[in-house]
Order: structure tokens, then sequence, then C-alpha cells
């Protein structure tokens, strides 16, 4: 899948009327609706099942090649390892078109309230039977290729105070422990790290 997608453009007043829904996203336990891999700039691929690695993060994916400006060597960041995104705010600016969700960038998509307040920096989740992954304190933050893909408001949206509060345009991750994930599976805090 490439990102060839076209996404009708919300304005400010229809986002700000399907909030109530996302606003609603379980807390402490949800489900993960979608594992995306990003083999190279540009291009999106929606799995069916996904490999979670200590080194790699998302089996596949280019987060391991990527350069980031937020380490001294410019090395891919570790705190960086996954992007997780609320999938009901995705499915507001996106429409139900999973493919069109997977344009967001992210890898983790989320029946889940990933605000500030439920999942603090060191929580730790666990997908599925053996997979956990640690919140990190990284921001994730939206680029202009969001807002050609889901809009200009959407883009603005995402950097109001309540949307940041919110975590709407998503949050970064680690992985802590290895494991084989799919869409439908569990997703639960269980607990937070003491670094």
């Amino acid at each position: 899948m490439d990102d060839t997608i076209a996404v009708r453009h919300l304005s400010l007043a229809e986002i700000l009327e399907g909030l109530d829904l996302v606003r609603q996203s379980p807390r402490g336990a949800g489900t993960l609706e979608l594992a995306v891999r990003r083999p190279s700039s540009g291009e999106r691929e929606v799995l069916a099942r996904a490999d979670l690695s200590l080194k790699e993060g998302l089996v596949g994916d280019s987060w391991s090649l990527r350069p980031s400006s937020r380490t001294p060597d410019n090395t891919p960041h570790p705190d960086m390892q996954l992007n997780v995104i609320n999938s009901r705010f995705v499915e507001l600016i996106a429409g139900p078109d999973r493919d069109a969700w997977a344009l967001a960038g992210d890898q983790l998509y989320v029946d889940l309230d990933l605000s500030f307040d439920a999942l603090p920096a060191g929580s730790r989740l666990a997908i599925g039977e053996q997979a956990v992954i640690e919140v990190t304190e990284q921001p994730h933050t939206g680029c202009a290729k969001f807002a050609a893909r889901y809009g200009r408001e959407a883009h603005k949206f995402v950097w109001t105070d309540e949307a940041k509060a919110l975590r709407l345009r998503g949050l970064n991750a680690r992985v802590i422990v290895a494991g084989t994930i799919e869409p439908g599976d569990a997703v639960r805090l269980i607990g937070r790290s003491s670094r």
C-alpha cells in the first residue's frame, strides 16, 4: 500500500463533534485494532500478525534505519521504536478504511485511552500473550505529511492543549518483552517502570 489513498478532510467543527467517542476510549484495558509496518518512506503494510523485537521494534519496520536528530550520533532513538495512536481518533479523521488509517505513519493503532493521565511515561502495556511495551517520555509530534493526508484542521487540532493532553497524535514506546501480536489482541496496563 502506498500513500495515495484519498481521505476527506474534516472541518474543525466535525472533529470536535466526534471527540466524545474518542474521550470514551477504554482506560487501562483495550484492543489492538491495527498493526502497520513502514518498510521505507511512504510505504505502509497492514499486517495480520506482527513481531515485536527488543532490537528492531516492529520487525521489518524502517525505524532501525531512520536517523534521529534527538540522539547525539543521529542513530535511531531507542525510546521512539514504536508510534502508538488512538484508533478512535484515527477513525474520526480518516474514516473506516483501515488503509487510510495506516497513512498516519504509526505502527500500532489501539482502542485505549492514551492520555498523559492514563499512561504517564513508564507505563507498561501487555499486548496479546507475550509482548510488553513501555511508554516513553519522547513526544510524538505531527508532521507536514499528517496535514497533507488528513487536512490542515486535523493537523492544527492535534496541537491544541486538549489534544496534546489526550495524546491524540499518539505516543512513543519501546519494546520491553518481545512477542507476536495481531489485531484483536488485548492491550492492558500492567504497571509502571521505576526508571
